[in-house]
């Protein structure tokens, strides 16, 4: 019974993950220096991040959205 549930869960896994080539590999290596530098880090599908060549045009068009948005806001409280 024992070989047959370790059959199942090798059935289960994916060929294209390879665990021998990720032994050296270490689970949350850098989650701690994301933390401590407050990095928010977004992925961005491809045809988005074809448009943007780097993080600051992403945040100059961001911020551009930002203006427009509280500019139509106060436009529609009045």
């Amino acid at each position: 019974m024992n070989k047959e549930v370790e059959k199942e869960m090798e059935d289960e896994l994916r060929p294209e993950y390879d665990f021998a080539q990720m032994a050296s590999g270490v689970r949350g290596k850098y989650v701690e220096r994301y933390h401590r530098t407050k990095t928010n880090l977004v992925l961005l599908d491809p045809d988005i991040a074809q448009a943007f060549p780097n993080d600051e045009a992403v945040n100059e068009a961001l911020r551009l959205l930002i203006q427009v948005a509280q500019r139509q806001q106060s436009n529609t409280t009045l």
